[in-house]
């Protein structure tokens, strides 16, 4: 359905154009948009007009047009004046209304095939059908991005999107939830995920300047053809959710960059479970005193490097070789060795991943 807006703004630039009054009314008599201060005496007339089988008609000073949508009566078109220059005027609005009419219902045809193609609601041989008739290309690459925004149902981010991205038509804009904004993107030939994340950053920057709450922003890998699209926004959900978990201050993820966090977060947690016990005797990474774990830190931001580490934290490096020390006392686990401070990281990052889904259950 059209917006009333858009009814106002066609009927002003009719009125601008035409220096011609005119009024768009549901089949009910209800005023939608018009140039014309008071239309409530009209309405007898427009119910009448409604009923009739005459596609248009002069009455009381003024010429009326109906607009159908595939047989269906949608709006009544009243134009004051009798002359035939405002007949042909009516006519135009009445035109013009019916080809945004057919716009915008290719419009909603296109956004309802894109979600059920996200959320695979469609047969293969369904997929390139209803692309055919929608004309849309099948076999060129695309990514796909979630936007998630803080605040439920916000059109505003939608339309700051859509906004970014109206020029590009075969862009797809869309929303399958309450807070996630949906772009398929065309990948133009040459492009990489340095552009990807410069577009994403982009869309950070808009939305930000729009007063929103903090956006988080995935997305996944490109696909060659329109059946995979699928395949690359369940990626980037993935990526979401799993920067939530190991990269809260990103704001923009990609599924090829998340590295073993896509591991863990697929991992069972009773696996995570007994993995923890094994390595930790019972024990948590949390059991550990702030100082100890920021020496931890600290240590494999310095990738192990025991002299930046310890003038990083502005300690003696006898110090920093007595907290790595005790730390093997506890846990049997010596991080100056490759093997070990793998397995250390490693179990810091499921404990992390058990933790946040422990806090989503609840």
């Amino acid at each position: 359905m059209i917006s009333n807006q858009i009814l106002q703004d066609t009927v002003d630039g009719i009125k601008a154009i035409s220096r011609t009054d005119l009024c768009v009314m549901d089949t009910e008599g209800k005023a939608l948009a018009s140039t014309i201060a008071d239309v409530s005496g009209y309405v007898e007339s427009v119910l009448i007009f409604a009923q009739s089988l005459a596609e248009s008609q002069m009455m009381q000073g003024y010429q009326f047009f109906k607009v159908f949508d595939e047989n269906q009566l949608e709006y009544i078109i009243l134009v004051k004046g009798e002359s035939d220059d405002v007949y042909m005027v009516g006519k135009l609005a009445a035109f013009q209304i019916q080809n945004l009419l057919v716009a915008y219902k290719e419009r909603f045809d296109k956004d309802n095939f894109i979600k059920n193609l996200l959320l695979d609601n469609l047969l293969l041989v369904d997929i390139y059908n209803r692309a055919k008739k929608l004309h849309i290309e099948t076999d060129v690459k695309r990514l796909v991005y979630i936007i998630e925004t803080k605040r439920d149902k916000d059109s505003n981010a939608l339309e700051t999107v859509r906004g970014l991205f109206a020029a590009k038509s075969r862009d797809f804009i869309t929303a399958v939830d309450e807070k996630n904004i949906i772009l398929v993107r065309e990948v133009k030939q040459g492009e990489d995920y340095d552009d990807f994340y410069k577009t994403a950053n982009v869309i950070v920057d808009m939305l930000s300047n729009s007063n929103l709450p903090k956006v988080n922003i995935a997305f996944g890998t490109v696909v060659d053809e329109i059946k995979e699209v699928s395949r690359s926004y369940k990626e980037a959900k993935m990526a979401l959710a799993v920067g939530k978990i190991f990269y809260e201050d990103q704001n923009v993820v990609a599924y090829s960059h998340l590295g073993i966090g896509r591991l863990i977060y697929q991992l069972p947690l009773p696996l995570c479970k007994m993995f923890i016990r094994e390595i930790f005797e019972g024990k948590s990474p949390d059991d550990f005193d702030e100082e100890t774990l920021a020496t931890i830190n600290k240590f494999f931001e310095n990738s192990l490097n025991v002299s930046e580490t310890s003038r990083q934290l502005y300690i003696h490096r006898n110090t920093l070789v007595y907290r790595l020390d005790k730390l093997q006392k506890q846990t049997n686990l010596d991080l100056r060795v490759f093997e070990d401070a793998i397995t250390f990281k490693i179990a810091l990052m499921v404990v992390k991943y058990m933790k946040y889904m422990e806090s989503i259950e609840f």
